[in-house]
């Protein structure tokens, strides 16, 4: 993970913020100061911001969830679509479609249309229809493939959001507060740090500075995969060894470094003596007048 650099952050503008008469008063402990009626952001309250997030990151990647990057300005779009795709996580750069979460069905099912689209563009089964209709499914296409493209990975509601701006991207922190996802935010002094669970106070107009924090939360996100990986290394592991089907041993076979078992001597049992009416004549071990001949009638 990469080294978070006080004088990098300077020099991205990072602690420039909106001019005094555009101010949130509830942003009044990230300020440092003002200077030409525009306000100067503390560094410190920057850094601390981006540390508490990359720890929160990296936990929460770390169990299974994922993470969505929703950054629809001109300055952020480069680097949401970037350190998204580098981590492997959903985005949103260009348009964030009402009901994007809250509708999240309908979102699958156009998902499933663009995918359809794509199959159709790249088959060539689109040169078989009209001028007209090849028009009008290319446009649909692209403004499909335009708004949605980054959110083909996101089979599932994510379990926390980074936003660049909130105040831009008031509809998308609406329906996050809505669902109760965690919201990580770049916000300016005119956001309210009411509306995000994690904020970190910087310039969100500044195309370096945003690229900076992007990256150190990427690196934080991609920490995460590699923990969530080993732990299911670890337990795929585990349930291997515990649910191994153990050797069937033949009732009185050994083991191998087992001792055999001590033979018991022979015990022997005394023959039964047989019925008196049943031994032979001349036996001198019966006894006379035990049994009577039948007389003939």
């Amino acid at each position: 993970m990469a080294t978070l650099q006080v004088q990098e952050l300077i020099e991205a503008g990072i602690h420039f913020g909106h001019p005094a008469s555009r101010w949130n008063p509830k942003m009044a402990p990230y300020i440092y100061g003002k200077r030409n009626f525009i306000h100067i952001i503390d560094l410190k309250e920057t850094v601390k911001g981006i540390i508490r997030a990359k720890r929160f990151l990296t936990k929460l990647v770390a169990t299974g969830k994922d993470a969505v990057f929703v950054g629809t300005k001109r300055q952020a779009r480069a680097a949401i679509e970037q350190e998204a795709k580098r981590c492997g996580m959903p985005y949103v750069s260009y348009r964030w479609l009402g009901g994007t979460f809250t509708n999240f069905r309908t979102i699958r099912s156009r998902l499933s249309h663009l995918e359809e689209l794509d199959q159709q563009v790249t088959s060539g089964a689109i040169n078989a229809l009209s001028k007209k209709m090849q028009s009008n499914m290319q446009r649909e296409h692209r403004k499909m493939k335009r708004n949605l493209d980054g959110l083909r990975t996101m089979e599932r509601m994510p379990g926390a959001m980074i936003i660049v701006d909130p105040v831009r991207e008031k509809n998308a922190v609406r329906e996050a507060k809505k669902l109760g996802i965690p919201i990580i935010a770049l916000a300016d002094t005119e956001a309210n740090p009411d509306d995000v669970s994690v904020i970190i106070p910087g310039n969100d107009d500044a195309m370096r500075a945003i690229e900076i924090v992007m990256k150190h939360l990427a690196d934080a996100v991609a920490e995460g995969m590699a923990n969530r990986a080993a732990r299911a290394v670890i337990e795929g592991e585990g349930q291997a060894l515990t649910r191994a089907p153990s050797r069937p041993r033949t009732r009185g076979t050994v083991r191998q470094g087992e001792a055999e078992p001590p033979q018991k001597p022979a015990i022997e049992m005394p023959l039964p003596k047989p019925h008196p009416a049943i031994q032979e004549p001349g036996d001198p071990n019966a006894k006379s007048g035990d049994a009577e001949t039948p007389s003939n009638p």
